[in-house]
């Protein structure tokens, strides 16, 4: 940092006022800054009962994430509420323009000094405290300048986070249209079809009079191995890869950070996954629950956690990555969300619930012509995901060195016309 600055210490003071439980709960984001924590459902952290401990954060406070800090989760907030006691809440001298503050602190040099100062054994429990935040050097022009600075980035960074919302929506419009080419793909019919005691009330019958067949008919399933320092290792033994729920994704194996386990060859024997095996996780997240993901023998000999279910089709009946997509259709997710065990946002499935799946049977060859269909629109629809998602990273990019380049001095914004609001 700039060694001409000036310390933290002396722009900030740490304030701790607890029992205020009356307020709202406040959160910190790393991309959106100090926001009520009801406006969004995406934060899984349970509120405790007992809010007294948490702390006061009135507006124009500077509220961080002392385990975040690294990461750029802090931000000056425009809200009155209460915070996790394990936040930093600093009030904010006269002399610094709370929103220079808040863009300057986010900045990449700035976020990269907490990450240097943050003490802990691995990321995850890095904590940044005051002591070491108060001793950060930041450069500090003259208020005049702060404010112009702060307008121009407010009002920059705002018309990059409307393109950002409107490339998210786009993939949000594109997950939607996957989705519906699945369905209508593989389940060719109609509601008004249905005989009168059809049991899946989401699902159309099939117009070419294919049996509903419960998967456990036409495959078999394979538990995998239990994961603890109980086992016996004595004997004859390998050293084997193997799968956890982590590497299983919605529509992809992640194979670049495998785990390896030793274990008796009668186990890895039980235990070892096939080319052509859906793997389908035992829980997660209640809207990918029940997904299948296929197999293709990406490491020899791997093994695969007693949570991650391993469904083996008998190929002259199944195919298999028409199973995968029959668990994406509306059917699959209906059937999954609607038998699973609920926590929260979290659900779980056993592999009771998997072999009872009620799938439409076409012939073989029919399935292997409509998975051939609806791979080709997948795949453009994949195309045009990963071009949006491009533009994403870009435009993160571009925030980031708008910032960076603006708080440093490197962009020179002192003539910019200001904008009328600041933080």
């Amino acid at each position: 940092m700039n060694p001409a600055g000036i310390k933290i210490r002396y722009v900030l003071r740490p304030r701790e006022v607890t029992d205020r439980t009356h307020l709202q709960v406040l959160s910190v984001y790393r991309d959106f800054g100090v926001i009520p924590k009801s406006s969004r459902d995406d934060n899984n952290n349970k509120t405790p009962l007992d809010l007294s401990r948490y702390q006061e954060v009135r507006p124009g406070d500077l509220v961080i994430n002392k385990m975040k800090a690294w990461q750029g989760s802090l931000g000056v907030s425009r809200y009155h509420g209460i915070v996790s006691p394990d936040y930093l809440v600093c009030s904010i001298d006269r002399s610094v323009h709370p929103g220079f503050l808040h863009h300057l602190l986010r900045s990449g040099p700035v976020v990269s000094e907490f990450g240097r100062r943050s003490k802990g054994i691995r990321p995850a429990q890095w904590r940044l405290y005051w002591e070491d935040l108060a001793e950060i050097s930041i450069p500090l022009p003259p208020v005049g300048d702060q404010c112009r600075i702060a307008n121009f980035l407010d009002a920059e960074t705002a018309r990059i986070d409307r393109l950002v919302s409107a490339r998210e929506r786009q993939v949000v419009v594109l997950d939607e249209c996957e989705y519906a080419e699945v369905t209508e793909g593989l389940i060719p019919g109609s509601l008004d079809s249905a005989a009168e005691k059809w049991p899946w009330v989401w699902l159309p019958a099939p117009l070419d009079d294919s049996p509903m067949v419960r998967l456990g008919y036409v495959a078999r399933l394979q538990s995998g191995l239990t994961v603890d320092g109980k086992r016996d290792v004595s004997g004859d033994v390998v050293t084997r890869p193997y799968l956890r729920v982590a590497n299983v994704q919605a529509d992809r194996i992640q194979v670049d950070n495998v785990s390896e386990i030793v274990v008796p060859v009668g186990i890895a024997k039980r235990s070892t996954l096939l080319s052509g095996d859906v793997l389908m996780t035992e829980g997660g997240d209640l809207d990918k629950l029940g997904r299948g993901t296929v197999w293709r023998g990406e490491l020899d000999g791997c093994l695969h956690q007693n949570h991650v279910f391993a469904v083996r089709p008998d190929k002259q009946q199944l195919d298999a990555d028409y199973l995968a997509l029959m668990t994406r259709t509306v059917h699959g997710r209906c059937y999954f969300e609607s038998t699973g065990v609920k926590t929260t946002n979290l659900a779980s499935t056993n592999s009771s619930k998997i072999l009872g799946f009620p799938i439409p049977l076409p012939k073989v060859e029919v399935q292997h012509s409509r998975v051939r269909v609806i791979r080709r629109k997948l795949d453009g629809i994949a195309r045009a995901k990963d071009r949006l998602r491009a533009q994403l990273v870009l435009l993160a990019e571009r925030r980031q060195a708008l910032i960076t380049a603006a708080v440093t001095g490197q962009l020179d914004v002192t003539t910019a016309h200001p904008a009328h609001r600041s933080l």
